[in-house]
């Protein structure tokens, strides 16, 4: 077995407990994060309740404060792929944006707007918005109306939401001509209004589907969070339960690879403890015997090309300017990658050995592969953000 698949064998053992710390404190840096800014009742919590899946409860009881007058809620809670800054002060009199700005500078992907449709008395939100345009330092802009079904007549919606969004797309600086143009194939408006509203008898939201879509644009691991494919089997099942811990670890694994002479140690640790966390998910024990084995499955080709990417990457990370850049992205997308395709794999091969039944080497191949496959552009997309979102911050403190 190569060298490295028996340091990852290494961490599997419980007893074996290396400082991971900073590797997760690094990706916490960088979990994406909306701001949601909108008046009490403007519906936020249902906005969050849409993308997530999370239940009103859940949420209710998920917040932290984080700053005098904001409060953030991670999701999924205990491993957090994503999290929302909530502005719970707005209502106050004098809010002040400033520190809730510099507690999103750097981490923000995007700004959030929720107004409620009927409402046009928007002046708290309007006057909050225009002191976070001027500090310049949050790019992304996205507005959503809420409870568009209060408003029965199709007119008289139309209106109210044009009206709210006009004054928002002025203080932002956009042109009425561009926030009415339409959509393309290639790419979404995301200036253009989305109406959002939930339908109480079958717990159905109006609009959810623009909204991921939207979102998917900017923050690139929400496209992960909602996609929900169908499963042909009860092990692909199984899998949908832990799929977001193993994007955890994946992403913790590739933010701690885009620091130099760090991913060596980092990686293989990261991928080990998620190994032993999905066998103790499966009722089973890894030993070398099916470890040795399950490596093996994923091939040769497997093994040549993962070593070799990631001894390159960090040597390519020490190249100055080009490597803390470009070698680093780089290194950071593949390891999140191959962390995510290796816990997918393990999943599959975890599942069968619960049952006592065998799975073939190409059907365990193919699932690496497609898993590999499927993350690596938003992987890519992730850390590019992540990298934006740094010099941003960057260049604020200079």
């Amino acid at each position: 077995m190569n060298r490295f698949f028996k340091k990852v064998y290494d961490y599997i053992n419980p007893t074996v407990n290396p400082e991971l710390e900073p590797a997760f404190d690094e990706w916490q840096k960088h979990i994406p994060t909306l701001w949601l800014l909108g008046k009490t009742g403007a519906g936020k919590s249902t906005v969050i309740q849409a993308i997530t899946g999370s239940s009103a409860v859940e949420i209710g009881n998920g917040f932290q404060p984080c700053t005098r007058t904001a409060e953030v809620y991670q999701h999924p809670t205990d491993s957090p792929l994503v999290r929302f800054l909530d502005t719970r002060g707005l209502a106050e009199a004098n809010y002040d944006p400033a520190e809730d700005i510099t507690m999103c500078s750097g981490k923000s992907h995007a700004l959030l707007v929720i107004m409620k449709a009927e409402e046009p008395e928007q002046s708290s939100v309007l006057d909050a918005l225009k002191t976070i345009k001027r500090s310049g330092k949050i790019k992304h802009l996205l507005v959503v109306h809420t409870a568009i079904n209060s408003l029965t007549d199709s007119q008289e919606r139309e209106r109210a939401i044009f009206y709210n969004h006009q004054r928002v797309m002025e203080i932002w600086g956009i042109k009425e001509s561009v926030w009415q143009a339409k959509n393309t194939d290639e790419q979404l408006n995301t200036y253009q209004p989305i109406g959002v509203d939930l339908i109480p008898d079958d717990q159905q939201y109006i609009g959810l589907d623009t909204l991921n879509a939207v979102l998917s644009e900017t923050l690139p691991m929400l496209s992960l969070l909602s996609n929900k494919q169908a499963h042909s089997n009860r092990e692909e099942q199984n899998f949908e339960r832990l799929r977001k811990e193993v994007l955890w670890y994946a992403g913790a694994a590739g933010a701690s690879d885009a620091i130099p002479a760090i991913g060596l140690f980092t990686v293989p640790a990261i991928q080990g403890k998620m190994l032993h966390s999905l066998a103790n998910q499966y009722g089973v024990t890894w030993n070398k015997k099916d470890y040795a084995e399950f490596i093996s499955m994923l091939g040769s080709g497997f093994l040549l090309q993962y070593i070799s990417k990631l001894s390159v990457n960090q040597l390519v990370k020490f190249i100055p300017a080009y490597g803390q850049t470009v070698g680093s992205a780089t290194a950071a997308a593949m390891s999140f990658s191959s962390s995510y395709a290796i816990g997918r794999a393990a999943a599959m091969y975890l599942y069968h050995r619960s049952k006592g039944e065998t799975v073939s080497k190409e059907l365990l191949k193919t699932t690496y592969q497609q898993a590999f496959k499927s993350v690596k552009k938003v992987a890519e997309q992730q850390v590019n953000q992540n990298n934006l979102n740094s010099k941003d911050s960057h260049e604020t403190r200079k």
